[in-house]
């Protein structure tokens, strides 16, 4: 969308976070004085919020038909305020805005995992190379702020959820489609329907745009296929897990940048992996504890254990249940040298309903439980592994939390009676 297009109308910021808070910012310093609501379904907001319209609530959704516009978070489901919708309202996103305005080259990153760890390497590649770039969206900064200062050599690495793409009507002048696996289908309808938003990154694209993607995914080549952009394929190695979903785009990336290769091969090694990803926190008592906080889908707890084999003697996994099949992931572990599986509720059932001769298990109902029971099953010279393979929001406020966690516990324990 344009921003001339906003001038004048009554636009409705709904949903208040992260984005939300950029997006006022932006639209009070371009268009001082004109009409805007905040709707959300808090009660109230932690900030003051002067010159604005607030509906707050939750009846939030009902203020949706005073506004001409409605800039959309990425959180909230289109079904959710179709119903409030009416023909001659606009609805779109910050980051429509971002792509519809932008001065600069999009480097759009995503995929069902890696994406966060992806676009951050190429962000340090191209840093690292000094090219002026910007890592922004889910891992960096709200877009908006950059779209007044943004200037035409400017690169921004932006890290797209299927969220985040959803409104969009242009893709990225370059590409990145890294994987495309089941999640998030409590928000989808299918998951044809969560495919159909990650295809948005190429779907717009034009024969002078590139894409880079994972061609051994069978998703993701149907979709490349369809694409009209120069593509440029890169392979999984075996074993290496998604660190190497990481490392591939970066490479490319350098090379389109004319960056030196020892200059993208020092910026590589020197690339500080992100916490929560395969998160090594601590040894203690001769364990090794490695935090994979993020491994919300099973392909996740499989790249770890393709990592980290053999050492993994304990797995804690198991948490939110959206309705996802967990056997390749069963087999996985039965094919490893796991002794001990310790599951959370709600999936730690199925995962346990797809092992024939399961390693010795228990189910914890706290972190701090899950931990102590490591502590007492897990060899020295091993590793205790927590890679969930499902969300955490049925004990904990969120994958941060759960990692967090683990790691205070396995402290804990670890200095205990030491």
């Amino acid at each position: 969308m344009e921003l001339e297009t906003l001038r004048g109308k009554r636009i409705l910021i709904l949903g208040f976070g992260k984005e939300g808070r950029d997006t006022l910012s932006f639209l009070r310093k371009r268009f001082p004085g004109q009409g805007i609501g905040i709707a959300d379904q808090k009660s109230s907001l932690d900030m003051n919020v002067k010159g604005v319209t607030l509906h707050l609530g939750k009846s939030y959704l009902r203020s949706i038909k005073k506004y001409e516009i409605i800039i959309k978070s990425p959180g909230i489901p289109p079904r959710t305020i179709a119903p409030y919708i009416g023909k001659k309202q606009n609805v779109t996103s910050q980051t429509a805005i971002f792509f519809a305005n932008c001065k600069g080259t999009i480097i759009g990153v995503t995929g069902t995992k890696g994406k966060s760890t992806t676009s951050s390497l190429i962000h340090h590649v191209l840093k690292k190379g000094g090219v002026r770039a910007h890592l922004i969206g889910n891992i960096g900064k709200p877009a908006l702020q950059f779209l007044s200062k943004g200037k035409n050599k400017d690169v921004f690495v932006y890290e797209l959820s299927s969220f985040q793409l959803g409104e969009v009507q242009q893709s990225p002048h370059i590409a990145i489609l890294l994987n495309i696996y089941p999640e998030h289908l409590d928000y989808y309808k299918t998951f044809q329907e969560y495919a159909g938003q990650k295809a948005k990154i190429t779907q717009y694209q034009g024969k002078d745009d590139i894409l880079i993607f994972n061609r051994k995914d069978p998703v993701v080549s149907a979709i490349a296929s369809k694409s009209k952009a120069k593509k440029m394929p890169f392979v999984l190695e075996k074993g290496k897990g998604l660190w190497i979903a990481s490392k591939e785009p970066a490479l490319f990336i350098g090379k389109l940048y004319k960056i030196p290769k020892s200059t993208i091969e020092h910026a590589i090694n020197t690339f500080k992996p992100l916490p929560y990803r395969l998160e090594k926190v601590g040894e203690w008592k001769g364990v090794s504890f490695v935090n994979d906080s993020l491994a919300t889908i099973p392909e996740a707890t499989i790249s770890a254990l393709d990592v980290l084999e053999p050492k993994v003697a304990t797995l804690i996994a198991g948490g939110l249940d959206r309705n996802i099949s967990f056997q390749k992931l069963s087999k996985r572990i039965a094919e490893s040298k796991i002794r001990t599986l310790i599951l959370f509720p709600q999936t730690g059932k199925k995962i346990l309903q797809g092992l024939r001769r399961p390693p010795q298990t228990f189910f914890a109902q706290d972190m701090k439980e899950a931990v102590r029971i490591a502590y007492k099953y897990t060899p020295q010279g091993t590793i205790c592994l927590l890679s969930p393979a499902a969300p955490s929001f049925n004990l904990f406020r969120d994958y941060k939390d759960r990692g967090d966690q683990f790691v205070k516990w396995a402290s804990y324990y670890g200095k205990k009676n030491s």
